[in-house]
């Protein structure tokens, strides 16, 4: 058999219930989404990871990234990038010059 071989992938029960009302929400931005899906379908289903990349048409390698973060360091590390160093990027409308 090729790849990794599949491991058991295990959630914190109040992750588990946050998760599903962070989906239920209905505000939460579609990158946060997919990651939740990620973390609940290995989870609940305990689904090998090239099925639930189609089912959230994602990679292999982001769901093994996505669960390496979950296990090494928390649910909010798994759900969330970490913030970037240097100046934030400034967006100018149309018709309106930088001072």
């Amino acid at each position: 058999m090729r790849g990794r071989k599949p491991d058991r992938f295990e959630l914190k029960p109040q992750d588990q219930a946050f998760l599903h009302k962070l989906l239920r929400d209905g505000q939460t931005p579609l990158r946060i989404a997919r990651r939740a899906q990620i973390l609940l379908g290995r989870a609940d289903e305990q689904q090998r990871v090239v099925p639930l990349g189609e089912k959230v048409e994602m990679k292999a390698s982001t769901i093994w990234r996505v669960c390496e973060r979950y296990r090494r360091h928390g649910l909010h590390a798994a759900l969330y990038d970490a913030s970037r160093s240097g100046r934030p990027r400034v967006f100018f409308q149309k018709g309106t010059a930088p001072d």
